[in-house]
């Protein structure tokens, strides 16, 4: 069996995946550093009204880069050098995140709450996300997590050196007058939990002339990341492009504001129905391309749109639009582990070492979807999909520590590939391969989790078990799935392309899923 017993571990992120795996491991006597490259537990439920930097590049479709932008006059003189732009600095190292004004969680409260602690007295089953991070920042104090959290802290690379982890971090510190600067430290470690989330680095799709839409007009194109609140569209004509989560909840918050709203859907697996868009917006067909016109690049105020046109696959155009906002999810990506990932390569080309390839839909070679088959030291919290995130999440979280305290082990090298490659054969490579939507599937892989481990505790004399989903949560389970099935039982028959316009929102009949898409990868 690989030996990945533990004294020093390090978590890279303070979201829920994050603070519940650093609590665990806390709990379970281990060392633990939390780097966390913002000021603040939270993770994506943390709001913070600057936004962050649209990618640079139109397509952005490197996932070894990440949303890592080269930092300013960077150096690592002692002592390091003051930056006057502080916010500029700030943002770039530590992109806020996408959590905008309006944003609830779609699974219940429920299902969501964890072992760590409860939700406040009276709390709804969807609620707004102060809430959410009030709950994690909660569970953060209370455990001793923000004890060892290096907040402000970006990890930059982690590398295995012989037999221990080298993590690289860069930490904004602030300086003796009004500026910032950043140190530069390098840590050495047993394990690494990377627990970073998948909502960092925006998907811009390769549409024909978008990029020459987004050169001419750059503060008309953007990706949903960037979205606050709906103000920036009052009375302008918004193509949302994508028919997941967040391009339904911007529908249904510019309704009033916006002057006509489109939603562009190709009818893809993961598209919302059509009725969750309000009344005053209509769903389009998938877009072909973008054209500008000859006046592209002249002045443009604020009341004139975008002189060009939006052709679409049926044949449709699109005249007379003001802003363009890329609702088309996020990439999975480690850009502190660039060793790991493969740019030049598809996800059926991945050998045995890969972590990520150029589509950046999956992790490749983890057991359990969360242990590197090469080097179980290095542990990923929050790959799975269509699932109660937090709950989730701590379960995964409890795993990894009762793995690296000792208490429980993993298979051969040999049975861990071999399971592995059983699920390739039976799931196949791709964004569907971390989902866990089929019945019974959240619960038997919570199961699956819980066996193991409590086998290991019975075989080496641990009284301390791992308890499963609770009643509370089983329950809550089935008042989710009829809501689903309310929600996607007739999509077939009640969706069709063109300019429909249908009632119903997000707030009517809630979404199946917690945040950003059903996979946390919205759809196009």
């Amino acid at each position: 069996m690989p030996e990945v017993a533990a004294k020093t571990v390090a978590v890279i992120g303070a979201g829920i995946s994050g603070v519940c795996a650093a609590a665990h491991l806390i709990r379970h006597g281990l060392e633990v550093v939390v780097f966390e490259r913002s000021g603040i537990a939270g993770g994506v439920w943390h709001f913070d009204k600057r936004t962050a930097l649209d990618p640079s590049s139109y397509p952005n479709e490197i996932p070894s880069r990440g949303d890592y932008e080269p930092v300013p006059e960077l150096a690592y003189s002692t002592p390091p050098p003051e930056h006057e732009d502080d916010e500029d600095l700030e943002i770039t190292h530590a992109p806020p995140g996408p959590c905008y004004a309006g944003l609830k969680n779609n699974v219940s409260t429920r299902e969501m709450k964890v072992s760590l602690g409860s939700w406040p007295p009276g709390t709804e089953d969807f609620t707004t996300q102060n809430v959410l991070e009030e709950y994690i920042q909660g569970i953060a104090e209370e455990h001793g997590v923000n004890a060892v959290t290096q907040y402000y802290t970006r990890v930059e690379e982690v590398r295995k050196q012989q037999d221990r982890w080298i993590v690289r971090t860069t930490t904004l510190q602030k300086g003796s007058s009004s500026g910032r600067r950043l140190a530069e430290r390098r840590w050495t470690l047993d394990a690494v939990v990377v627990a970073s989330g998948h909502y960092h680095m925006p998907r811009i799709p390769d549409y024909p002339g978008l990029s020459e839409w987004k050169r001419a007009y750059p503060d008309r194109v953007w990706h949903s990341k960037r979205y606050r609140n709906p103000q920036v569209f009052k009375d302008q004509n918004v193509l949302l492009v994508g028919a997941g989560v967040s391009a339904a909840d911007i529908a249904k918050e510019s309704v009033g504001i916006a002057k006509h709203i489109y939603q562009s859907a190709r009818g893809g697996l993961f598209d919302l129905p059509a009725s969750f868009l309000p009344e005053g917006a209509s769903r389009v067909g998938a877009i072909k391309s973008f054209e500008l016109g000859a006046r592209a690049g002249d002045a443009q105020g604020d009341s004139a749109p975008i002189p060009g046109q939006v052709i679409l696959e049926d044949g449709e155009v699109l005249f007379d639009i003001h802003a363009v906002i890329l609702c088309t999810g996020y990439i999975t990506s480690y850009p502190f582990l660039p060793q790991f990932h493969r740019d030049d390569i598809s996800v059926g080309e991945a050998d045995e070492t890969v972590l990520v390839t150029a589509e950046g839909n999956m992790n490749h070679n983890l057991h359990k979807d969360m242990f590197y088959i090469e080097d179980p030291s290095l542990i990923f919290i929050g790959a799975p999909y269509h699932i109660a995130t937090f709950s989730l999440f701590e379960f995964q979280g409890q795993a990894a520590a009762r793995v690296l305290s000792g208490k429980a082990q993993l298979p051969s090298y040999d049975e861990m590939r071999r399971e592995y490659n059983d699920k390739v054969k039976n799931k196949g490579l791709g964004r569907e391969f971390h989902s866990l939507k089929a019945s019974g599937a959240e619960e038997g892989y919570v199961k699956d989790l819980v066996d193991w481990v409590n086998a290991d505790a019975e075989r080496l004399g641990i009284d301390d078990k791992m308890v499963g989903h609770t009643p509370e949560w089983h329950l809550a389970k089935k008042d989710r799935e009829a809501r689903i099935k309310l929600i996607f039982g007739n999509k077939n028959s009640t969706d069709s392309p063109g300019h429909e316009k249908k009632t119903g929102s997000v707030d009517a009949i809630e979404a199946p899923v917690e945040l950003a898409g059903e996979a946390g990868v919205e759809s196009t």
